[in-house]
């Protein structure tokens, strides 16, 4: 999946690099602004060197944002408010306050038996980080299943596994 800003507001939209052939120019709508701008497809954003998403956040839809699907990587998957500057390499475009620009982190690794382990922590926020109902101390650690659901401010997210492809 290929990540890039819209111009106008700053805000995230993704698009698969992998289904348009080098040279291709796309047209997108930003969800955030109603912005239309073009993107061209580059050489970088075919199959070869095309980085998988390890899992997915689901944004429910709310009245402060419509639903994304934010992809999780290797390494710290900071999760936040979008805000131009903020750190937050998985942003949340919402206008939803209770949710900081640094609200919580997923940390994708493996373990000792090379098996991807997806960590939920607090970072800390204003408001808390719920795993199911269930408060997020700062010190706590969780790993997450399939199907988990996580709540920020006022907003709900479902982490998701990439779903195995039947033959």
């Amino acid at each position: 999946m290929k990540r890039v800003a819209c111009p106008k507001c700053g805000a995230y939209l993704t698009f698969d690099g992998n289904k348009y052939p080098v040279g291709r120019i796309l047209v997108f709508e930003c969800a955030a602004c109603k912005k239309s701008f073009k993107v061209r497809v580059k050489p970088s954003d075919t199959p070869t060197e095309a980085k998988p998403a390890l899992a997915y956040l689901s944004v429910i839809e709310n009245s402060f944002h419509n639903q994304q699907v934010i992809p999780l990587y290797m390494g710290e998957n900071i999760i936040g408010r979008y805000v131009k500057g903020t750190p937050a390499n998985a942003p949340i475009v919402t206008t939803d306050p209770s949710i900081d620009t640094t609200h919580c982190i997923i940390t994708v690794k493996r373990n000792k038996k090379q098996e991807l382990c997806f960590i939920l922590r607090d970072a800390p926020s204003n408001t808390g980080t719920f795993y199911h109902d269930t408060i997020l101390k700062d010190a706590d650690r969780i790993n997450l299943e399939d199907d988990a659901i996580i709540t920020i401010g006022a907003t709900s997210m479902i982490f998701s596994l990439p779903k195995e492809k039947e033959e």
